[in-house]
This record gives C-alpha cells, sequence and structure tokens, in this order.
C-alpha cells in the first residue's frame, strides 16, 4: 500500500509517494513563502493531487513544524508559518477525500530512521537533528512518543546552562543554544577573533565580506582546520552532556545525530561520546547506548510522514 509524504519545511515543500519498505518511488520539490499560511495548504493538496495520478494511495502523511496535538489534528502553534491552533488535518481532508495525518517534522524523521533507518530492529532510540536549531524524537517500547498533549520529545529546549544564552522560546540555556548550527557559527566566529588557531577562520571570514557560514565553516572542518575541528568539538561536548541527562531519564538504545552538523560524522560524535562518559550518572553500572549519524538525511521527514499515515489508516 502506497502513502504520500509532505515535509513542510520554512523553504520549502517536499513530497514523496513512499512503499511499505520505506522507498520512494516518486517525488518533487517546491519552494513556498513561509509567511503565507494559506498558499501553504493550497501547495500541499496539490502536491497531493500530483503524486496520486495513476496510483493507489491509502493516505497522506504530513510532517510540519511546530506544536501537533496529541490527536495529531491541530497545529498549536509554528512560528515559522504563523499557524496558531490551525486545523490542518480537517482542512487537508477535506479537500484530499483520503486519510490525512499530521506530525511533528522531527518526529516523522525520527520514525523513518527507527522504522528504515539506523534504528531499524531496535526499540528505545532517541534522535537529535543538528540543524540551525536542534529537534528531537523519542522511540521507546516500538512507539514514537508524542507526551500527554501531542508537544513533547521538545529536545532542543532541555535547558543545560542556568541562566545561560537567551533561545527563542523564550528561556535561557537551552541546549540549542549551544548544540545547533547557529551555535556551531557563534563559537567558529568567537575562535576566529581570538586569532592563533582561528586563523583560517578569520581569514575566511575575511573573503566572505566578514561573515562566517555554514558552508565555510563545514569546509573547514572537513579539511582537518584546527580552529573549525575546535567549534565542533565544543558543540560536541555540550551535546554530550545533554545526552546523558536524557540517557538518565530515557535510557535510550541508541542515540541518532541528523542534521547538517551530522555530516561531520565521528568528528562530531567522537566529542559526544567522550562529555557524555563524563557526564553519565553512575557510568559503568548498566549497558551504555551507541551513538551513531542517521543514514536517511533530507527524506527522512517524508518516509517518516507517510509511514505514519499508512500505519494509522490501516489501524483504524
Amino acid at each position: 500500500m502506497h502513502a504520500i509524504g509532505i515535509d513542510i519545511g520554512g523553504t520549502k515543500i517536499a513530497g514523496a509517494v513512499v512503499d511499505e519498505a520505506g522507498e520512494i518511488l516518486a517525488e518533487e520539490r517546491i519552494a513556498t513563502e513561509a509567511g503565507k499560511p494559506n498558499a501553504i495548504i493550497d501547495a500541499v493538496v496539490e502536491m497531493v493531487q500530483r503524486l496520486s495520478v495513476g496510483r493507489e494511495i491509502i493516505a497522506a502523511g504530513v510532517a510540519a513544524p511546530g506544536f501537533i496535538d496529541s490527536a495529531q489534528s491541530t497545529v498549536y502553534y509554528a512560528p515559522n508559518i504563523n499557524w496558531r491552533n490551525e486545523p490542518l488535518q480537517s482542512r487537508l481532508s477535506d479537500r484530499l477525500g483520503i486519510d490525512v495525518t499530521i506530525d511533528n517534522d522531527a518526529n516523522a524523521a525520527g520514525w523513518a530512521e527507527f522504522r528504515f533507518g539506523v534504528g531499524r530492529g531496535g526499540r528505545d532510540m532517541t534522535m537529535l537533528t543538528i540543524g540551525t536549531g536542534v529537534g528531537g524524537a523519542i522511540v521507546t517500547g516500538g512507539r514514537l512518543f508524542r507526551g500527554g498533549f501531542g508537544a513533547g520529545a521538545e529536545l532542543g529546549h532541555l535547558r543545560v546552562v542556568p541562566e545561560g544564552l537567551p533561545c527563542g522560546c523564550g528561556a535561557r540555556g537551552c541546549i540549542e543554544q549551544y548544540g545547533s548550527g547557529r551555535a556551531l557559527l557563534r563559537m567558529a566566529n568567537e575562535i576566529a577573533d581570538v586569532g592563533g588557531v582561528g586563523l583560517a577562520l578569520a581569514e575566511a571570514r575575511l573573503a566572505n565580506d566578514g561573515v562566517l557560514d555554514g558552508h565555510i565553516v563545514g569546509d573547514l572542518i572537513a579539511a582537518g582546520d584546527p580552529g573549525a575541528l575546535h567549534a565542533l568539538e565544543q558543540l560536541g561536548h555540550w551535546l554530550g552532556q545533554a545526552c546523558a541527562s536524557l540517557s538518565a531519564v530515557l535510557d535510550p538504545e541508541l542515540f541518532v545525530f541528523g542534521g547538517g552538523v551530522a555530516a561531520s560524522g565521528d568528528l562530531l560524535l567522537n566529542p559526544v561520546r567522550e562529555a557524555f562518559h563524563q557526564h553519565l550518572p553512575a557510568r559503568g553500572f548498566h549497558p551504555e547506548p551507541e551513538f551513531v549519524i542517521a543514514e536517511l538525511v533530507n527524506d527522512a521527514g517524508m518516509v517518516g510522514a507517510a509511514d505514519l499515515a499508512r500505519i494509522h489508516a490501516t489501524a483504524r
């Protein structure tokens, strides 16, 4: 049975027809304007209709940014799209005439990794997506954790530094301010300001009109630049501390890291493991989790949304 998965991002919408094995049979991506929520709904409807032509589709799943209610029908809050208590599920299903399920985008990506990626065959997995911010997904006992009101697993807002840097959520000291792509750029700029080990970062910044971006820092990390690697190590240590706290509560078998920064592989995971071991309570008295890089990358949201929609439709 085929299902369609739609992943709504800040600047684009990606959609795919996905089979029961998690394989993408057809896909498309279009640009969109985040500030026009009705236009986004129109674009999703049209994309599902195009992808459905000539195929038997059992359901459509939508991975959306923001807080989703426990019934997987309403977007409580999506700041970048200006949705507030948006009845997204009914608006889409009424127009499409098929079963529609919505979920948080990080949940959908995490579910895809659990079902078809590095987490397959396990039962308890925690995923951190390291992009501009930090997203999260938790699978426990083979089930996706959403919390009592549907807005659980916001792992980027785990507080790691009391009275630390202010976060967009309104709190201070969230891991998003220390373990995200944005945090990596801040750390790289601080190292460049000092000079010495940050000389290459400073030179690259100067050559780019005084701005360090993710591509520049990523290239310097890949080239083995000491300053860029030091920034990545700082980032990894903060993430490792956060994982130690999460492990004390969730005890996952596996920590999965996705997002653009995760492309650094063991250059990221090694400092994560080191800090995790330094901060894990009662280390040595029980098995410890593995730390791995996600497999599905940019397809995870679509694949996860489609699979969640299929499961929901067949359970009815």
